[in-house]
């Protein structure tokens, strides 16, 4: 089993990870853009084309299934991936949890980029799957960059902000980044409110990393040999994981993986 993953940066590291996890075994292609990150303050033309190139690049390895491991992407380049390289390579997108954080009846905070938050996109899925239950939409200036970087100073900075534009009665935030979730706890600390129920927080890492499997007929095997190997491509070449990618949990995980021959 051979599992790609896309995304300007390494905010894909969440849904590797948690791959890596469900199916140990299988083999992963990491597909970035560093030439073109971030893809955030793009056009929806130029976003779309590189995403298709990262996209193409990670398709020449032969996977079974293929991830967009980045919500912006999968907002405005989807549909053009799906028309390219479906149903050959099925390809799967990262969508806010939305859904789920509703239905434990909010009031739902949903911590997204600038450009995420407030479009038509995002306003639609609040509309579809949070009818009723009270939602903010925070913009969280800077944060996915310095998630990025590993930029612990402008995190705690970025998550600050975002935080201090949080309504104070949230018992869940969503994280609509996927960088977002490589920062998670830091979140929650921030948001946590004293007296308060313990603070929810949706991510799509293992619901994304689920999806791919059903979609390639798989199952979940957490104790398979963790013999699955780890192929990195920067701008279609093969390189390595970012160095930042290690300041996080999950990218060291992937970093012992067996080298990909």
């Amino acid at each position: 089993m051979k599992i790609a993953l896309m995304d300007s940066g390494i905010g894909l590291l969440a849904a590797t990870a948690a791959v890596r996890r469900l199916r140990p075994d299988a083999d992963l292609v990491l597909s970035l853009d560093p030439a073109g990150m971030p893809w955030g303050p793009r056009s929806v033309q130029d976003l779309t084309a590189r995403a298709v190139a990262v996209a193409e690049a990670a398709a020449a390895h032969g996977p079974d299934a293929l991830i967009v491991g980045c919500n912006t992407a999968t907002v405005h380049a989807l549909t053009t991936l799906r028309d390219r390289l479906e149903p050959g390579l099925p390809v799967i997108g990262t969508v806010p949890a939305i859904k789920p954080a509703a239905a434990g009846g909010g009031p739902v905070a949903i911590w997204a980029t600038p450009a995420t938050t407030g479009s038509p996109y995002q306003k639609g899925l609040i509309r579809d799957f949070a009818g009723g239950v009270p939602v903010a939409e925070v913009p969280c200036w800077g944060l996915a960059e310095a998630v990025e970087h590993a930029d612990q100073a402008a995190i705690d900075e970025a998550v600050t902000a975002a935080a201090a534009l949080t309504p104070e009665n949230v018992t869940t935030v969503v994280l609509g980044c996927t960088h977002y979730e490589l920062v998670a706890e830091r979140i929650r600390s921030a948001v946590q409110r004293p007296g308060r129920p313990p603070l929810v927080l949706h991510g799509s890492a293992g619901a994304v990393a689920a999806q791919a499997l059903r979609r390639i007929g798989s199952r979940p095997e957490p104790g398979a040999p963790a013999e699955g190997t780890v192929t990195v491509l920067l701008n279609g070449v093969a390189g390595t994981l970012p160095g930042p990618a290690l300041a996080y949990a999950e990218g060291r995980l992937l970093q012992a993986a067996t080298a990909a021959r």
